[in-house]
């Protein structure tokens, strides 16, 4: 079968291709050998894939596709990737075609009255963020936002979802420039349209500046923050004295009648070994926390020893960081310059990274891997822009430019969408993204 030229293909060279994929029926194309021009890129190779699909299904509606050749993202002209490759042309080629990573909606934006700083999408059930105006607030979905966080004096700069299991309580932490760490609960059933205000059941001092960063353990028994003060403190998340955890009960008079009580907690334990902001924290492992710092270094921790297991060393400020991909094993990181670094600490002796992506144009501002993917994470930066990325290409999937200032923040959402925040003031949903 040959497919039949367009008019700017000239003299382009011909090559047999076989189309194949491992989606379900519906995307399925007939199994036969065609000649394509070699001179075509993915939106190229798209549209053949769509007219084959229309061909079989006349109520087909186009959409995009990526293409694998053994196991490597199509980046490229096909014929500049075959012999970046040193794949031989002479026989028929069998290309894999997936679904684009790109969004196909952007939802309403969920309005903020100050700067979006944080944002955590690790519940289905809501978005939590976090404010310059000082105040964290849970979304249920796009613009409806039903409960508002009040109480830090200061920036909220970080925010984590500690529990979020069942119907009942959902447990979530806010770390601000106001030195604290609060910790809030709330049941994430409720559906008022108006937002219900609440206070922390818990302050947590013990930083001697701003809390830039917080993130839960798994069990979710107890947090860890990152601070100014170039130390990482552990908390507790519950409300008893416990080896160290000294609580005190606060209760404040509204209208000469006493209002609920508030506790206050301390460190269980310290982390000292930065030299400098310790910008970003994170606790993929029960026994571990990963911290990145503006002194250049990203070092990994024994939480019961609280001993330096080992350094990673850049050459750059570095603002945030992730670890995942197949067994959590890999550390990506960014910061003041615009490449996004990949390292994987299982190769000792060596700080070079594995991957390095570089079509930022300003400090990376935020990172996050994919919850199931071993491939796929997404970067925030300064230029404005969302970044979906796939170890398989050092190109970008998708770039997400629905925000005109600074990007702040960004994760994924529901396993298809991407949340993200900035000085724009709104939270912006990407959503129906295909991840394979």
């Amino acid at each position: 079968m040959e497919i039949v030229s367009e008019p700017n293909e000239g003299n382009s060279r011909r090559i047999q291709v076989r189309f194949v994929t491992k989606l379900k029926a519906l995307y399925k194309v007939p199994n036969t050998a065609i000649a394509i021009p070699s001179h075509l890129h993915r939106l190229g190779l798209s549209s053949i894939v769509n007219k084959l699909l229309q061909a079989v299904n006349s109520e087909w509606k186009t959409e995009p596709f990526d293409f694998l050749i053994d196991g490597e993202l199509v980046r490229m002209p096909l014929e500049e990737f075959l012999l970046a490759k040193g794949i031989s042309a002479e026989k028929t080629l069998e290309i894999e075609y997936i679904r684009a990573a790109a969004p196909r909606k952007e939802e309403e934006p969920c309005l903020h009255d100050d700067w979006v700083s944080a944002v955590d999408g690790s519940c289905p059930r809501f978005i939590l963020t976090g404010c310059y105006d000082g105040l964290g607030r849970v979304w249920k979905q796009a613009g409806w936002c039903t409960h508002i966080l009040e109480g830090h004096s200061g920036a909220v700069s970080s925010v984590s979802i500690i529990k979020s299991e069942g119907i009942g309580s959902s447990m979530v932490a806010t770390a601000s420039k106001d030195q604290t760490v609060r910790l809030w609960q709330f049941n994430a059933e409720d559906s008022s349209d108006q937002p219900a205000r609440l206070r922390a059941f818990k302050i947590l001092r013990g930083h001697n500046a701003s809390v830039h960063s917080v993130a839960a353990k798994t069990s979710g028994d107890m947090i860890c923050s990152g601070s100014w003060d170039c130390t990482i403190n552990l908390w507790r998340t519950n409300d008893t004295d416990i080896d160290g955890d000294m609580v005190s009960i606060k209760k404040r008079k509204v209208n000469n009648e006493i209002e609920e009580s508030q506790l206050e907690g301390e460190a269980v334990s310290t982390i000292v070994g930065h030299t400098q902001c310790v910008s970003c924290v994170v606790w993929p492992q029960h026994e571990t926390i990963y911290s990145a710092s503006w002194d250049h270094s990203v070092k990994k921790w024994d939480v019961e020893t609280g001993k330096n297991l080992s350094d990673i060393v850049c050459d750059k400020v570095l603002n945030c960081i992730d670890v995942g991909s197949e067994g959590s094993a890999l550390v990506a990181a960014g910061g003041s310059d615009p490449v996004l670094r990949i390292w994987d600490p299982r190769k000792p002796g060596t700080s070079a990274p594995v991957f390095q992506f570089s079509s930022h144009s300003s400090w990376i501002s935020a990172c996050k891997w994919h919850s199931w993917s071993s491939f796929h994470l997404l970067s925030s930066s300064y230029d404005g822009k969302v970044m979906l990325w796939d170890l398989r290409t050092v190109f970008p999937l998708a770039i997400i430019d629905t925000h005109k200032n600074k990007v702040l923040c960004a994760d994924w959402w529901k396993g298809d969408c991407v949340v993200s925040g900035g000085a724009g003031a709104q939270l912006r949903i990407s959503s129906d993204i295909s991840i394979h």
